[in-house]
């Protein structure tokens, strides 16, 4: 008789039943001795347990201790397949595979691979996953689990196949790789479980999976097996995507709240009413707050507790593959949110996952978000990086998403932000730069651009950090476009003014000419500016409702022809007066009053000319993409300037543009014009008010040959008080349905 091995030992046998285990496996399974084949199952509470071998053998197995039940077949000196046979208290026998006879699921390399920080399809290892295993005594289908708690004294599944109960399947530790792992048969899509650790601290705790891809619906927290089945059919899009550069292309969003615009949609339903809204109104992008999942809905998605999970509340993952292939029919790109600079304190989530500081920087004045009541991501700690890459490659391949714009990218930039002094670490040499953020940063935006040619990624960054759209091998940041921050808040600040007084403030939209071209900028007017106090876009202006309709129809073509892409929140395109509010629908019932729906036309006319006409996108980053005519008529409240196609301008690919912010027309005005011959108004925001029977627009200007605005050629224009005209070349017209990105 063998001596009996160290993990069989009744102080094994014990840890295991009291939750203190790291390799279960060694105990319970399958084992060959000097003597036979031994067989060990935990089944607490068991009136008699046996087990059936491949050969259809039957062993009756006895009660050791501690819920562990034991027996051994003499006859066998080899591993064999076979099932465990229950008897609990309601008499019946009851069949089930045993989880410790497979081997890990997880492997070396892989292991090795995220240990270094380097694992660039981590959702495809960690997590829950559905797999199917052939055996002699048929196919096993079950979920292997696995999760990284590298401090964990113990790691239990506990779901509701089992009751919740962490005494029927501990986990083992893979080797130094700090990975826990186990395989259950019969767990399939759609069961709900959670990870219960045993942190280093000795308190257990129930956490959600970080890597799960699925989740309960809040206000439950509970991680949800997924085994999608969705078909895309989204190629074409596809093909054309990896074809086109998204930076230098037409990109107009429509920035969306799923939840609030309109209240009660699922992903779905969204796919047939957003996507006819949006396509109607011609915009190319989609952009949404995010979708990852989050405890608290006023947060709008910002404070996430699963970063691999669309939200449960409009649908499942696969309906929210549904909505963006859907979208990508239509011919409109999906961005997302991406908010890897902070995550919600909640202890059923990330925060202290292992009883330590994990995902979060142990030092609170690196750990900790001020601001948000947050916590910061260990950006220095390889894994933690590699969860965050690995994010945002996910949601590119796996969603098919066209661009992340990544939330809050300053306060990851800068170890002070918000921080007063004495509140924070300086980095290793002294400064104030957040050297393993900038690293982050670089790595996920390098890795997207490699992986999958056509995304975009857009950085939220309101200081003057240089190099955000820089390559990172030039040592930028490796982003393809920033938020242009300056602009917007410059924007609306001369926007709030009454056009009396903005005479004293005309350098407030033309100052953003100065800096226009040091990064490639989207324009942005976002949700931000929407809410908390801050009004309606339309309710900024001052005057009554007719001059803030003029005005706001104004400054929407003016946005749609300044250099950079552009951007609004849902809601601003029929001039919604009320603040935004998340809790309830936007205010659709504006589009049965005219004025408002004339808004919501303009803004469908200005994305037809802007698809339509190359000169107001294509050289959005280049300089001569751009060139002023008169920046200097404070006095009569106007901006005019020429956008242009073509860098070297040789061709009739032009338009002039003239945006009259003052409280009076200007008849009889004279601007300069690159070429000669016809030009067209095409045009003439004034037309969209009650009075448009003074539109301007399809009037046919001839360029005479004087001299102006440091112009070849020149025309007379009249353009009505707070209103825009465009003019283009009669000869320059491209496509109707222009270029899609």
């Amino acid at each position: 008789m063998s001596p009996t091995p160290p993990s069989a030992l009744p102080g094994a046998r014990w840890s295991l039943a009291n939750g203190r285990h790291q390799q279960p496996h060694d105990v319970l399974g399958q084992h060959v001795e000097t003597d036979g084949l031994r067989i060990r199952t935990m089944r607490p509470l068991a009136n008699s347990v046996r087990v059936r071998f491949e050969d259809g053998e039957i062993l009756d197995l006895e009660h050791e201790s501690d819920g562990v039940w034991s027996g051994l077949r003499g006859d066998v000196g080899q591993t064999m397949d076979y099932r465990i046979l229950t008897t609990w208290g309601d008499g019946i026998e009851h069949e089930a595979d045993d989880p410790y006879r497979f081997a890990p699921t997880v492997g070396e390399i892989d292991r090795f691979l995220f240990n270094e920080g380097r694992h660039e399809e981590l959702w495809k290892v960690l997590g829950s996953h559905v797999r199917t295993y052939p055996g002699p005594m048929g196919d096993v289908t079950g979920t292997s689990f696995s999760v990284w708690a590298p401090r964990a004294k113990a790691v239990f599944v506990v779901g509701d196949f089992n009751g919740w109960d962490d005494r029927v399947h501990p986990m083992r530790l893979l080797g130094n790789s700090g990975i826990w792992e186990l395989f259950i048969p019969g767990v399939g899509a759609g069961s709900a479980y959670k990870f219960r650790i045993r942190g280093a601290d000795d308190v257990e705790r129930d956490k959600a999976d970080p890597m799960a891809r699925r989740t309960e619906c809040p206000p439950r927290t509970a991680s949800v097996v997924h085994d999608s089945r969705y078909e895309w059919t989204d190629d074409d899009w596809q093909a054309k995507r990896k074809a086109d550069n998204p930076h230098t292309g037409p990109m107009s969003v429509y920035e969306v709240h799923l939840g609030s615009w309109r209240q009660g949609l699922s992903y779905a339903e969204l796919a047939e009413h957003l996507v006819n809204y949006v396509s109607d109104l011609g915009f190319t992008h989609v952009e949404f707050l995010p979708v990852m999942e989050h405890p608290y809905g006023p947060s709008w998605g910002y404070q996430v507790t699963g970063y691999y999970a669309p939200t449960a509340r409009f649908g499942t993952p696969d309906d929210f593959k549904y909505l963006v292939d859907k979208l990508h029919q239509a011919g409109i790109g999906v961005l997302l949110d991406w908010v890897p600079a902070h995550f919600p304190k909640d202890e059923w989530a990330l925060a202290r996952f292992d009883g330590l500081a994990l995902y979060e920087h142990a030092d609170p004045r690196r750990g900790d978000q001020p601001d948000w009541g947050t916590h910061i991501f260990d950006f220095g700690r390889k894994e933690v990086r590699n969860f965050l890459v690995a994010n945002a490659t996910y949601w590119l391949e796996e969603f098919h998403i066209d661009g992340l714009r990544v939330d809050a990218v300053a306060s990851m930039l800068y170890l002070d932000y918000s921080r007063a002094g004495g509140e924070w670490l300086p980095n290793q040499y002294g400064g104030r730069e957040n050297l393993e953020a900038i690293g982050l940063l670089q790595e996920a935006n390098a890795t997207a651009y490699k992986r999958e040619p056509g995304v975009v990624t857009i950085a939220e960054e309101s200081t003057s950090w240089p190099g955000v759209t820089k390559a990172t091998s030039s040592g930028g940041l490796g982003f393809g476009l920033k938020w242009n921050m300056g602009w917007m808040n410059d924007s609306l600040r001369y926007l709030q003014r009454d056009p009396v007084y903005r005479q004293y403030h005309h350098n407030l939209l033309t100052f953003s000419l100065m800096y226009a071209y040091s990064e490639n900028y989207v324009l942005p007017i976002s949700h931000d500016e929407v809410v908390h106090g801050k009004g309606s876009l339309v309710g900024k202006i001052p005057g009554h409702r007719y001059d803030q309709l003029a005005t706001l129809r104004a400054y929407l073509a003016y946005i749609w022809s300044h250099p950079g892409k552009q951007l609004i929140f849902m809601g601003c395109e029929f001039a919604q007066p009320s603040e935004w509010a998340d809790g309830r629908s936007l205010d659709w019932w504006l589009l049965d009053h005219a004025a408002h729906y004339r808004v919501h036309n303009l803004v469908k006319e200005l994305n037809t000319i802007y698809r339509g006409r190359d000169a107001l996108w294509a050289q959005d980053s280049n300089p001569a993409g751009f060139e002023w005519l008169n920046p200097h008529d404070n006095a009569g409240n106007t901006f005019s300037y020429v956008r242009f196609g073509r860098q070297d301008r040789g061709e009739r690919n032009a338009v002039a543009v003239v945006v009259n912010f003052g409280g009076g027309p200007r008849d009889g005005m004279r601007i300069g014009l690159p070429y000669a011959g016809q030009w067209e108004v095409i045009l003439d925001t004034s037309g969209y008010d009650e009075y448009g029977s003074l539109s301007q627009a399809g009037v046919i200007l001839t360029a005479e040959e004087q001299p102006w605005d440091n112009q070849p050629y020149s025309a007379t224009v009249f353009v009505q008080k707070l209103s825009a005209i465009y003019l283009a070349p009669v000869a320059d017209r491209t496509d109707e349905d222009g270029p899609s990105a």
